[in-house]
C-alpha cells in the first residue's frame, strides 16, 4: 500500500538479476518521496508472456504509477506498456536498457552454449523497439565505463557500459537522455543515475545542468 503523500513507484531489474540489486536505488528514491516496490521476476527461466501478463497486473492495480528499470527490465516495462496501452503510466526511467536492441545479446545467440543463458528473452533483448509512441514519458539513463563482458560478443565500435551500447539506448519518441560515468552494473549504485532518475520522474526531464543530461 502506498504511503499517504508518496507517490507509487514500480522498479524492475534486468537480465540474470534479482529484486536485490534494486535496493540501494530503492532507498534513494524512497528518500525523495516515492513509495517504491520491486518487482521481481525470473529473467531466464519464465518467457516474457508470464512476466509481462504478472507486471501489467501490478501496474493496473494501485492508482498513477512511475516505473524505473534496469536493462531487460525496461523493454519488458515497454512491452507491458504497448501491450497495455491504458495502464495508468506516467513517466518510465529506462537505465541501461538497450531499447533499440542489444548487439551483445544477438552475438551471444550465435554461440550454442552461450545463447541459453539469454532464456525465453532473448528476442526481446536482441529486437528492441523501433520507437516510442506511448502515453508514459520515457527517459533513458546510459553509461560509458567501458567494464563488462558483453563487449566480448558485441564487438562496439562506439561508447558502451561493457554490455549495452550507448547508441542502443536511444530510441526515437523519448522525451530525455543522459549519460553518466558507470558501467552497466555500476549504474545501480550511481548517485548521479539516481539524481537523474529523481529529475525525471518529478519534471519529466533530467537533471539540469548534470554531466550528461539532455544529449537525446
Amino acid at each position: 500500500m502506498t504511503r499517504a503523500g508518496s507517490r507509487r513507484l514500480v522498479l524492475l531489474h534486468g537480465l540474470w538479476m534479482h529484486g536485490v540489486s534494486m535496493y540501494w536505488l530503492a532507498a534513494q528514491l524512497r528518500a525523495q518521496g516515492w513509495d517504491p516496490e520491486i518487482f521481481s521476476y525470473h529473467s531466464v527461466v519464465d518467457g516474457p508472456e508470464r512476466t509481462i501478463g504478472r507486471l501489467v497486473d501490478v501496474l493496473g492495480d494501485g492508482g498513477e504509477t512511475a516505473i524505473v528499470a534496469h536493462s531487460l527490465g525496461g523493454l519488458v516495462a515497454l512491452q507491458a506498456l504497448c501491450l497495455a496501452p491504458a495502464l495508468p503510466v506516467s513517466r518510465v526511467v529506462c537505465i541501461g536498457s538497450p531499447l533499440a536492441g542489444s548487439r551483445a545479446a544477438a552475438g551471444m545467440a550465435r554461440w550454442p552454449g552461450a545463447a541459453g543463458l539469454l532464456g525465453r528473452n532473448a528476442p526481446l533483448l536482441q529486437t528492441g523497439f523501433p520507437c516510442w509512441q506511448g502515453r508514459a514519458e520515457v527517459g533513458a539513463i546510459a553509461g560509458r565505463v567501458r567494464v563488462g563482458l558483453g563487449a566480448l560478443f558485441a564487438g562496439f565500435d562506439g561508447e558502451h557500459d561493457g554490455t549495452v551500447a550507448v547508441a542502443e539506448t536511444r530510441l526515437e519518441g523519448l522525451a530525455d537522455h543522459a549519460l553518466v560515468d558507470a558501467s552497466h552494473s555500476g549504474l545501480l549504485f550511481s548517485r548521479a543515475v539516481a539524481d537523474h532518475a529523481v529529475a525525471f520522474l518529478r519534471d519529466g526531464r533530467f537533471q539540469a545542468g548534470a554531466p550528461g543530461a539532455g544529449t537525446r
